[in-house]
């Protein structure tokens, strides 16, 4: 992945507050625009569309040892669609981003949220003083033909070939972290979708992923398809420096839903990037179960395990890190379970925790409590811990979220 020249782009808080102010005002005519024309059975279809939300994030770190860290967000969104015709559409998503708190100060924090991973640079930052830190980015920029069973998307888009829920080895282009529940939409990739329709859940995909040169190129495959009530796909290709071959299955045993993905990467380069290339199996096995009734009920369990895991070198490195499916965790064996419940028909409560190989824990709770139409309540407590010589152990912390996001 190649490294691009960041820069910052600094205007004055004025100008952020206009940003801002036009951005909110937009989010209003368009639903307010939108709440008028809406006639069931008269209104004609439109060639666009328009979506998203405004949300406020507080969130406080407090390590056992050390002082409190907070910092705050407010972060909107615009997905927007153009449509010429029925096989032929524009898709952009752009996020809005203003952040201030204690993490400003930290050395790299800007670079770090202005860095984008794609062929593309469509991330910057357009304030940054007084302890204020403004950022736009596009992760979502594609052009759409579909017609016939075929398809073809080119551009910045997300590329899904995970079938389990928790981690996915099969996920080459865009794989993502547990600990991360406030981007819902997940990173995208520069990219070129080939996709044909081949009948009742049946599929075959060709992805080309843009690079800078051969190293940087991904090329891959996959085939998906049905069978004895199993969606079962292979996939194989290039990713970077590694040729991989994978499998993946969904399905139900015994009422419980029953889901599993298994890659293996052969690099062809002993390094690259200063690091070591090892030939890596990357496998993991998923259930859940769902119970009827009044708190609509729902345990998930997952084991996952990596041949060569890779040392992340400590717990803030491995939280901000772009993971690969190689590096969804640092430890050989890692497990994971978690419930799920209503607790009134506007309040949904998950408790979770996950054990690594090296002993490191981490625990989590969430509650997601609806207000109004539109409207939604987040709370979440994040935990990481254990001995002294594992990975969070060496500096356990608890983080603390809260959250109010509205859709429009």
């Amino acid at each position: 992945m190649k490294r691009k020249n960041i820069k910052s782009r600094q205007y004055g808080f004025g100008n952020a507050f206009v940003v801002v102010y036009i951005t909110v005002y937009t989010c209003i005519l368009l639903t307010a625009g939108g709440a008028h024309a809406q006639i069931p059975g008269v209104e004609p279809e439109r060639k666009y569309s328009i979506s998203g939300y405004v949300k406020y994030l507080s969130q406080a770190v407090i390590p056992q040892s050390g002082s409190t860290v907070w910092d705050h967000l407010i972060h909107q969104r615009f997905n927007f669609e153009y449509r010429w015709t029925d096989a032929f559409s524009f898709n952009a998503g752009m996020r809005n981003r203003i952040l201030w708190g204690d993490s400003l100060d930290f050395p790299f924090f800007e670079e770090l949220v202005s860095a984008d991973p794609g062929y593309f640079d469509l991330s910057w930052n357009w304030l940054s003083e007084d302890n204020v830190l403004g950022n736009t980015t596009f992760d979502r920029l594609y052009m759409d033909w579909q017609a016939y069973d075929w398809r073809v998307r080119a551009g910045r888009q997300r590329i899904n070939w995970g079938m389990a829920t928790l981690w996915n080895p099969n996920d080459l282009f865009n794989v993502y972290s547990i600990f991360d529940f406030d981007y819902e939409e997940r990173s995208g990739t520069d990219a070129v979708l080939v996709s044909r329709s081949l009948g009742f859940a049946s599929r075959a995909e060709a992805i080309w992923g843009l690079g800078e040169d051969w190293d940087e190129t991904s090329l891959a495959g996959l085939y998906r398809f049905n069978m004895t009530g199993y969606d079962l796909q292979i996939l194989g290709g290039k990713k970077w420096v590694d040729l991989v071959i994978g499998t993946g299955f969904a399905g139900s045993l015994w009422g419980a839903g029953l889901n599993g993905e298994v890659s293996y990467f052969q690099p062809y380069r002993d390094a690259w990037k200063g690091e070591t290339q090892e030939q890596t199996t990357v496998a993991t096995l998923e259930t859940d179960y769902s119970v009827t009734g009044r708190r609509n009920l729902v345990w998930k369990a997952s084991v996952l395990y990596i041949s060569n895991p890779q040392d992340p070198g400590n717990t803030l490195i491995y939280l901000n890190q772009p993971l690969t499916a190689k590096t969804i965790s640092f430890t050989r064996w890692t497990g994971y379970g978690d419930v799920a419940f209503d607790i009134t028909s506007l309040s949904r409560q998950t408790v979770g925790s996950a054990i690594y190989d090296d002993s490191s824990w981490f625990l989590t709770a969430t509650n997601a409590y609806s207000l109004a139409d539109n409207w939604q309540l987040m709370l979440v407590w994040q935990h990481f811990d254990g001995p002294g010589n594992s990975l969070f152990g060496e500096n356990p912390a608890d983080m603390l979220y809260g959250r109010i996001r509205w859709s429009f």
